[in-house]
């Protein structure tokens, strides 16, 4: 069982989301007391997505799945998370994340944006049978400055 698990919902290798979502689960990890989080980049895995049988995917949802703690990053498109994180997920059974603590971070143009994409991640997640904790809704803006997230990752952490 992998202690804290980052899944980075944005398509693009190399996001801020990435930068903001390790941020997270090293700040978790460290409050949990477990060695650095294993990081999933939905990135990396482009049009495998879509195969049923890739065993990069696969891997990638096993960890998911064995995780103690979830943190589960992803920028707002269209009102809510991306497509990529909603195939990824799609792919765990019924109940696929029961006994598994998730925390939503979500990235918005505005705060009420952010809010509302992790409204709708935090919704897919439960029903995925995790045990959803309050997320961090982050406004682009915040995350030009450099210690912006830091300040996110401390009040989540009193959260956890």
């Amino acid at each position: 069982m992998s202690e804290v698990v980052v899944v980075s919902g944005n398509p693009r290798p190399g996001s801020r989301t990435r930068v903001l979502a390790e941020s997270v689960g090293a700040a978790v990890a460290r409050r949990e007391g477990v060695s650095s989080p294993v990081v999933v980049d939905l990135a990396e895995y482009g049009p495998a997505l879509l195969a049923p049988d890739d065993v990069r995917v696969a891997g990638g949802l096993a960890r998911a799945r064995a995780a103690r703690v979830l943190v589960v990053a992803t920028p707002t498109y269209k009102g809510s998370y991306t497509g990529v994180l909603k195939v990824f997920l799609d792919g765990l059974p019924h109940q696929g994340l029961a006994g598994v603590v998730a925390v939503p971070v979500t990235v918005g143009a505005n705060r009420e944006q952010a809010e509302q994409s992790g409204r709708h991640l935090r919704g897919l997640l439960a029903e995925l049978g995790a045990q959803v904790r309050p997320g961090l809704a982050v406004t682009e803006a915040d995350l030009g400055d450099p210690g912006v997230p830091d300040r996110y990752v401390a009040a989540l952490a009193d959260r956890v």
